[in-house]
């Protein structure tokens, strides 16, 4: 591990938390509560405020504003908690903020997820692992992202969304309904338009699969969502499983369950 490194011209206030090997660049500010895991980088110009913990290794870029207090009238100071995972790539501009204390008080954003120019996390929202959010694309609070879900550049999300495991949102789209795992939504006002086929098939799914998946989007069109999927569920399994109990879940953030982040030191 490299030797931890802070430039003489960053703050890092008392209180703070350090891992080893830790590079923490010119004019960045570090708060008192922040927790910074082994080999975290911050380039320069990184502001990483509140109860923030960073996880190993990730790498936020300059200009990024991680853990201030969160874009919502209700807050009023109480003490919220942000968690990122290990191995994200933030990069310039993008904003973070915690929780709310009427949002369960914790935003958590899982691991190797890639976060690019511009993109928001709101408060209490929950993001899983290898998640992508393009150029400027925003995730209002109270959202739930899955595992490997891609939301395109200049989309916005809308406040209590979830969006299922494996799902693609096309460029320049408003998401204001859940999406069910490894759909394929967009358009100015976005609609279940497929399924994400090339990430199905990144992640190995089967033409079989695939088959079956395509088949049940056809019932889906032809009537109620969750009659459909109820008169489907016991007979289904795997994938289509997946979208079925998706579809007949709650519609909050039990649908990804919390889980500790790889821990900051």
């Amino acid at each position: 591990m490299a030797e931890t490194r802070i430039h003489p011209m960053a703050v890092v206030e008392p209180g703070a938390q350090i891992g080893e090997g830790v590079q923490i660049g010119p004019f960045c500010v570090v708060g008192p509560k922040v927790r910074l895991g082994d080999g975290v980088v911050l380039k320069s110009h990184v502001v990483v405020a509140g109860d923030t913990s960073i996880g190993p290794e990730t790498v936020v870029f300059p200009f990024a504003s991680i853990g201030e207090v969160p874009q919502d009238l209700k807050f009023q100071g109480e003490s919220t908690r942000l968690v990122i995972g290990a191995r994200n790539r933030i990069r310039e501009h993008v904003t973070m903020n915690p929780g709310t204390e009427g949002g369960g008080g914790l935003t958590q954003v899982g691991d190797d997820g890639l976060f690019m120019a511009g993109s928001h996390v709101a408060h209490d929202c929950m993001i899983g692992d290898r998640v992508i959010l393009v150029n400027h694309a925003s995730v209002a609070g109270h959202c739930v992202l899955g595992d490997d879900v891609i939301v395109g550049g200049l989309s916005g999300v809308h406040q209590w969304v979830r969006i299922g495991q494996g799902a693609m949102i096309g460029a320049v789209t408003m998401v204001t309904a859940d999406v069910i795992p490894h759909g394929l939504v967009q358009g100015p006002r976005g609609h279940l338009d497929g399924l994400n086929l090339v990430g199905l098939k990144r992640r190995g799914a089967s033409r079989a699969e695939i088959s079956e998946l395509r088949a049940l989007l056809g019932d889906l069109a032809q009537g109620s969502f969750r009659d459909t999927a109820r008169a489907r569920h016991d007979t289904s399994t795997g994938r289509t499983r997946e979208v079925l109990d998706f579809i007949l879940g709650p519609s909050d953030r039990s649908f990804l369950t919390p889980r500790p982040a790889s821990e900051a030191r």
